[in-house]
This record gives structure tokens, C-alpha cells and sequence, in this order.
């Protein structure tokens, strides 16, 4: 397919064929799923595993989980719903940023869906200490002290896993951020700010992975931009979508110019 370049816009943009959606529709769309993603984000790692989870001591985290399973069993599902509706979200913004360049909207799409194939993995590790706190389960066989350090051990593990998975979501980010600068649908101010908390998103997991013994003291720092950015993000796609001005002179003009319909 052709590609196509116009005065009134910098980027390359990519016509589409057959085009029967509505690109403000597409990104409010993506806001709702993206405030499902933070809604059930926060839920599950500030409420459910901030309260359950002893990261002192293995015994009081799997005595935490036993005694309010349910809870568990709720952010077990809440995180789910994160991960299947980051999914949605990475297909949308590929579709409203295709036309300022297919290859890295291809490519930050693929950093997401990266990270909720990460994500949804570790998952499992997680639901893991619920198996072992079973009765009946394959954890019957410990002592009380084994099972509750291999609950520590899952909880951990779970931990690690889902800043791994975050060193894709900052790449997603970064992408994600120059892609916004580029358009003129989507103001230049929101990708800045993406790509802030990308980098304070991928400082922080490094941090754990590259500093022995460090306990996430800088995390409140390098974090609290990316708190920003999500919720700007979310308002904007909620709020205004894109600006249609902009995507009708630098999207529908380029389709009109070449005959495919919008």
C-alpha cells in the first residue's frame, strides 16, 4: 500500500479501506477499557494484595490470604479483566494511530500485548498459593512453615513478574508517546507525559532487577508521573477522543484524494 504525504502534515499517513468506524468512537472506546484498566490495576495491587500480602513475612501473608480468600479470589478476577481489557486497548490505539505510521503502531501494540501475555501468565503463580493453602490441595502434604514460605515464594514470584511485565508496558509507552507527538489528532502535551512515565516505569523495574536488596524506595517518585499520565490519558480518550478537525484534514483528506471511502 502507498504512502502518502501532505503539506498540511508531516507524518506519513496510511490510507484505509472500507473505513466504517467512527475514530472518536474507537477512542472512547479504548478510554473505557483503559479506565477498567486502571480501576481493577489499583483495586487488585493497592487493595487486595496491599492489604493480604506481608512482603516481611511469608506466615502472615499466607495466613492473610487463607483467612479472606474471597478477597483473593476477587483480585484474582479483577486482574483479569486488566489483562483482557489491555488487550482491547492495544488493538484500538493501533487502530487510531495507524495512520501516522503502521510499523510502530504495530510495534507498540506488540510491546502491550507483550506485557499482557506477561501478565496473564503470572497470574497463574499467583492463584498458585491458593492450591497450596488447600486442604486438599497439593500443598497437604507440608509442614506448616514449607507451605507458607512456598506461598511467599508464589507471592514473589508474581511480584517479579509483573515488573517484568511493566519493562514492556514503558516500551509501549515510549512508542506509544512519539507516535502521539506525531499525529495532530492527539495533543503533543499527553505524549510527553506518556513518555515520562515510561521511563520512570522502566527506572523502577530495572531498579529491582539491577540493585540487590533495594525495597522500591524511589518507586512513589518514579511512579507518580505515570499516575498522571494514565489518568490524562483515560480523561482524554473519555472526554475528547481525538480531535476530528485534525483526523478529517490529515486522514479523510489523504482517503479522499485517493478515492477509498471514509
Amino acid at each position: 500500500m502507498n504512502t502518502f504525504t501532505t503539506t498540511s502534515n508531516p507524518v506519513n499517513i496510511v490510507p484505509t479501506t472500507s473505513r466504517r468506524w467512527s475514530p472518536r468512537a474507537v477512542a472512547r472506546s479504548a478510554g473505557v477499557f483503559y479506565l477498567v484498566i486502571f480501576t481493577c490495576g489499583l483495586f487488585s495491587e493497592l487493595y487486595v494484595r496491599g492489604t493480604l500480602v506481608d512482603p516481611a513475612s511469608a506466615a502472615a501473608t499466607a495466613a492473610n490470604i487463607a483467612g479472606s480468600e474471597g478477597l483473593f479470589r476477587v483480585g484474582f478476577v479483577a486482574d483479569t479483566l486488566m489483562v483482557l481489557s489491555d488487550v482491547a486497548v492495544a488493538v484500538l490505539l493501533y487502530v487510531l494511530l495507524r495512520p501516522v505510521s503502521r510499523t510502530l503502531s504495530m510495534l507498540a501494540a506488540a510491546f502491550r500485548l507483550t506485557q499482557a501475555a506477561v501478565l496473564g501468565s503470572i497470574l497463574l503463580a499467583q492463584f498458585a498459593a491458593l492450591l497450596v493453602l488447600d486442604p486438599a490441595g497439593p500443598g497437604a502434604g507440608l509442614s506448616t512453615d514449607d507451605r507458607d514460605a512456598l506461598v511467599g515464594l508464589t507471592m514473589e514470584a508474581h511480584s517479579y513478574g509483573y515488573l517484568m511485565g511493566l519493562v514492556f508496558f514503558a516500551a509501549h509507552l515510549l512508542v506509544l508517546a512519539y507516535l502521539m507527538i506525531r499525529s495532530s489528532w492527539f495533543p503533543s502535551w499527553l505524549g510527553v507525559i506518556l513518555g515520562v512515565a515510561g521511563v520512570g516505569y522502566a527506572a523502577d523495574s530495572f531498579g529491582f532487577f539491577l540493585l540487590s536488596g533495594y525495597d522500591g524506595t524511589l518507586s512513589p517518585v518514579l511512579l507518580a508521573p505515570a499516575v498522571i499520565a494514565e489518568f490524562s490519558m483515560i480523561a482524554w480518550l473519555l472526554l475528547k477522543g481525538v480531535r476530528l478537525d485534525a483526523w478529517r484534514r490529515d486522514v479523510d483528506g489523504v482517503d479522499s484524494q485517493t478515492g477509498v471511502t471514509a
